[in-house]
């Protein structure tokens, strides 16, 4: 039986604590008694704080540990709720959680986090170099404070080295059913898939994601180039335009924008353009062929192919996930 902790803190979100627990709880159980079996549960869960004390959710529901981290003696996995977006990284509780999981996870136990859970995962410098993931709306602040982490929220999970990564609160699930599969093997994770009614094969983001550019940079003539293109990106315009009125070069201008955003400047100007393009086609009835000049693409079939592999989605299943108008 794998033996799990999840590490409660003031403000966490509730449900990355007590989903993850069901989840893993009731893998061998619940599958079982359905189908008239003995139940065999895999998984003993606990939640500790760091002091043992009781903890406030963030919706204010109190959270009662079994004990301290300190008191935990044999441990196989520790999962790091959500904190929300009430994110601190400096606090002396943080840095003596962060102290605690480097120690466990050098000591050989696997450590997992859920949404924002990666900025505390990330602050015990594991995640440096390596594949993670949180809420794709979070990208910016968490690259700013761990850029030497390879972040991907276009991804709903991630695994390197012993290190699991939730991409959103309700990736809880997604995150839960991975590391069953992992444990226990891809048929117990099949089980609690259809017991839960959760999807086990939900790997991306992109769907869900609204492009949030990052101006939290100095470099004024990129945040006049940015604030150029959100304006006139129904315009067919060349990116040697936009360095010219920079008083750059091309060259020069692509790698300070690169540098101030974390985009390209085309890659910048796609995602404005894929963006203004999925709001139509989420509030209006609008063809795809008829978005797509509107939003400076005079090339459909082009955009169709920008669109799919930003979004994850063709144009029309994005319309039927997320648009108003009933598809049939």
């Amino acid at each position: 039986m794998k033996k799990v902790v999840i590490l409660a803190m003031e403000n966490s979100v509730l449900s990355t604590i007590a989903s993850p627990m069901d989840m893993l709880l009731q893998a061998g159980v619940l599958w079982n008694i359905t189908m008239g079996e003995q139940p065999q549960p895999l998984f003993d869960v606990k939640i500790v704080t760091a002091d043992g004390q009781p903890v406030t959710a963030l919706n204010n529901i109190p959270v009662i540990p079994a004990c301290s981290m300190h008191d935990i003696a044999d441990v196989d996995l520790i999962i790091i709720p959500s904190q929300g977006f009430f994110v601190e990284v400096e606090s002396a509780a943080h840095g003596e959680r962060v102290a605690w999981l480097r120690e466990r996870y050098q000591s050989g136990v696997d450590l997992a986090s859920i949404c924002a859970g990666a900025f505390t995962l990330a602050s015990t410098g594991l995640l440096d170099g390596r594949k993670a993931t949180t809420h794709w709306a979070l990208t910016n602040q968490f690259t700013k404070l761990f850029p030497a982490v390879d972040l991907r929220t276009d991804l709903m999970v991630t695994e390197e080295d012993r290190l699991f990564c939730g991409g959103g609160i309700t990736a809880d699930t997604d995150l839960s059913l991975h590391l069953i599969e992992k444990y226990c093997g891809r048929e117990l994770a099949l089980q609690g898939s259809r017991c839960m009614l959760v999807d086990l094969n939900r790997t991306s983001q992109a769907p869900f994601a609204v492009f949030i550019p990052n101006k939290r940079h100095n470099d004024e003539a990129m945040l006049q180039a940015q604030e150029w293109m959100e304006a006139n990106y129904k315009k067919s315009f060349q990116m040697d335009e936009l360095a010219t009125k920079a008083g750059l070069s091309l060259r020069q201008f692509n790698r300070r924008f690169k540098s101030a955003t974390g985009e390209t400047a085309v890659k910048y100007l796609q995602q404005v353009r894929v963006d203004a393009s999925k709001l139509l086609l989420a509030t209006t009835q609008k063809t795809f062929d008829e978005i797509s000049p509107i939003v400076g693409y005079e090339n459909v079939s082009f955009f169709r192919k920008v669109f799919r592999n930003s979004v994850g989605l063709t144009p029309l299943d994005f319309r039927r996930k997320f648009g108003k108008f009933p598809q049939h």
